[in-house]
């Protein structure tokens, strides 16, 4: 149960903190739904005026019961569905069953308590008068047939209006009865209309369902006696130990759900099952297996509802979010280096020119980084990471689960970006050293089709396998590494862009795969080993046909780009068929740019000389190295971009000519 008591424990010590007073957490007995209308009632309960709101995220009170409904009768206190909250539902022909009497009885119970609110009670009023629907067809927020009846589609030739652009379709049609209403109620000298914002209502419900639920009617607390003695358990009902305060409370028998949005079903905790195989015979009843307390699994809950929403790593319905129980900031772990420093937004650092920077400029700013990080964060605050995920809709699972303390989870992350960094190209908009996040390996590796609903699977399996590597410090599979090192050589299947940011992410995962090798991010003259060699030789035949089709204005791929497969395959072969494909281009510069063509013949005769032995005469497979001696030779003779090198070429030629 350690999850739970340190989001209990975050929930504690961050609800009502200022600093998160934009996003707050949210109170005990209340669940956050999308509202549909909006209703203004005056203080008496009479109605003023109501309007369309579009699928609002707004916080209402709840029963526990209510909080994890998925269908049947289970009102929320106040604000509620049509189908709830309109006794006259019916009447206009819902197709729904009408769950009013439950929902004015609790209202009821409320509202002639001594928790009740005055707010609540001008909504007693209100929808006892029974004209619910009858007003808000009036005021054109449902809308009816000529029978009367509320339609379920619209087929007018006139604009859909907003409340069937909002209600979620079922077989092709819309119930009306599913719209949420909230409240306002003008209140003299209530500066605060809106039910949803007022603290003090917020303060009577917690209080009255309090109350409610340590002070159940006889028949209620019956029916659990019976129940329990069935089971053979005969003690108080709803009173026990919790597993986590350690304390005897008020226990739960439902625990929340809608965890990562306003409509996902799926719980942590259910044990709702007493027929199929929850307890598989082991136990008695679901408390025997664990007992957790009322009020503790509302804050661990909602704790873990607030953190999703404002931090969480996303990949369809898998959520990863990583946390400190003190609240305070923590570096985004599954973001790439230029989202964690921010440099998407800075046109300075969006397209560096490369000069032979070799990682230095970005090892200090990482090293900057993490100080002022450490400088806030102390060295024995409790880290939490948590991956949740949901084979169906009803139940979810915790897939990764760890608890660091600050310089851990710092030093995991420093490491993490210090080992998979390489020059990251992606798009004329973005280029930047560093790391590729989690979503960028798992597309290099697999392609686009990871990223469709269709590759949702796939794609969460690969974050998945990521994430002991960035927080446990452990190798990267393999077979990533390899199958981004194979699609990458396979450079006349992928478009030019994919192509670019493939190159930079197949780079850092071979670089950070092999820290026995101490690549650079810059060209190693001195490093001989046989695949970085053959590396910068395809660099160097990509240059030399690259500038000579520009200077033709020819735009196509050059040879070396078109056999980069069969090079990386075969790469002795494979280099005679490209060294002797460059002749006519070398006769073009030959006349155009003689001194660059010089430059590149001794550039090839000296990387040939530094083969040892019978290397270069293999034709064993390159392995991913051969990339990083591609790329560094690439960007050694691209100091500047290929316009202006073109430009002054062509520039000397004419001053020669002259």
């Amino acid at each position: 149960m350690s999850w739970i008591q340190k989001l209990h424990e975050t929930y504690e010590r961050c609800y009502d903190a200022p600093q998160f007073s934009n996003h707050p957490l949210l109170p005990i007995s209340h669940a956050i739904q999308q509202a549909h209308i909006e209703v203004t009632l005056d203080h008496k309960g009479n109605f003023r005026r109501a309007k369309i709101v579009q699928k609002v995220e707004t916080i209402l009170p709840a029963t526990e019961k209510s909080a994890a409904r998925t269908s049947g009768e289970a009102p929320h206190p106040l604000c509620d569905k049509v189908q709830y909250c309109a006794s006259d539902y019916p009447k206009h022909g819902g197709k729904k069953k009408s769950y009013y009497p439950g929902y004015a009885k609790q209202l009821t119970s409320w509202s002639e308590s001594s928790f009740s609110h005055p707010k609540a009670r001008a909504v007693l009023e209100y929808v006892r008068k029974g004209s619910v629907v009858a007003d808000l067809v009036r005021e054109k927020v449902l809308h009816v047939g000529d029978d009367k009846f509320l339609l379920t589609a619209w087929k007018s030739d006139l604009s859909t209006p907003d409340i069937f652009k909002y209600l979620t379709a079922k077989e092709g049609e819309r119930d009306q009865g599913d719209a949420l209403i909230r409240w306002r109620v003008e209140m003299p000298a209530d500066p605060i209309p809106e039910t949803w914002e007022d603290k003090s209502l917020r303060e009577a419900w917690i209080a009255f369902d309090a109350y409610q639920s340590q002070h159940q009617d006889d028949d209620t607390a019956s029916r659990n006696t019976v129940s329990r003695l069935k089971r053979g358990k005969d003690h108080k009902p709803q009173q026990g130990l919790c597993m986590v305060t350690g304390k005897t409370m008020l226990l739960a028998t439902n625990h929340p759900k809608r965890l990562r949005h306003g409509g996902d079903g799926a719980k942590l905790i259910s044990s709702n099952d007493t027929d199929g195989y929850t307890f598989r015979g082991r136990f008695l009843g679901a408390d025997e297996a664990c007992s957790v307390g009322f009020e503790v699994t509302q804050k661990a809950h909602s704790a873990l509802r607030w953190l999703i929403a404002r931090q969480a790593f996303r990949s369809g319905d898998q959520a990863v979010v990583a946390w400190a129980v003190s609240g305070k900031s923590l570096p985004d772990p599954f973001a790439n280096s230029a989202q964690m420093f921010g440099l998407e937004l800075e046109e300075e650092d969006a397209a560096p020119v490369y000069q032979g920077d070799a990682g230095q400029a970005f090892a200090v700013r990482l090293k900057r980084y993490i100080a002022g990080y450490r400088a806030r964060l102390g060295s024995t605050d409790e880290i939490v990471v948590m991956a949740l995920d949901s084979a169906t809709p009803g139940r979810m699972a915790i897939i990764y689960y760890r608890e660091l303390t600050g310089s851990e989870f710092l030093e995991r992350i420093q490491l993490w970006h210090e080992s998979y960094a390489w020059h990251q190209n992606f798009g004329k908009d973005l280029k930047f050293v560093g790391v590729p996040s989690p979503r960028d390996i798992a597309t290099a590796a697999y392609g686009r089709q990871v990223e469709g609903k269709s590759g949702e699977k796939l794609r969460k399996a690969t974050v998945e396998r990521l994430l002991p590597c960035i927080i446990d410090g452990r190798p990267i599979p393999r077979d990533l590494v390899e199958s981004t090192v194979r699609r990458t050589a396979n450079r006349p299947g992928l478009e030019k862009w994919e192509w670019e940011k493939n190159l930079g992410i197949a780079c850092a995962l071979f670089r950070g795969d092999h820290k026995e090798g101490n690549y650079k991010m810059a060209l190693e003259l001195d490093r001989t080993s046989r695949d970085y060699l053959f590396g910068r030789l395809l660099a160097v035949a990509d240059r030399i046909e690259g500038l000579a089709l520009h200077l033709a204005d020819e735009k196509r791929d050059t040879n070396a780009a078109k056999l980069m497969q069969r090079f990386a395959d075969h790469p002795y072969s494979t280099w005679r068929t490209i060294e002797l494909s460059l002749a006519p281009y070398k006769a073009r510069l030959r006349a155009r740019s003689p001194g660059f063509l010089v430059n590149m013949e001794k550039l090839i005769d000296g990387i040939v000389c530094a083969f040892n032995g019978q290397d270069f005469m293999s034709e064993t497979r390159l392995s991913g190295e051969f990339l990083l001696g591609y790329h560094c030779q690439r960007q050694a003779l691209w100091p500047k971009s290929e316009s202006t090198q073109a430009a002054e070429i062509t520039e000397n030629q004419t001053n020669q000519g002259a």
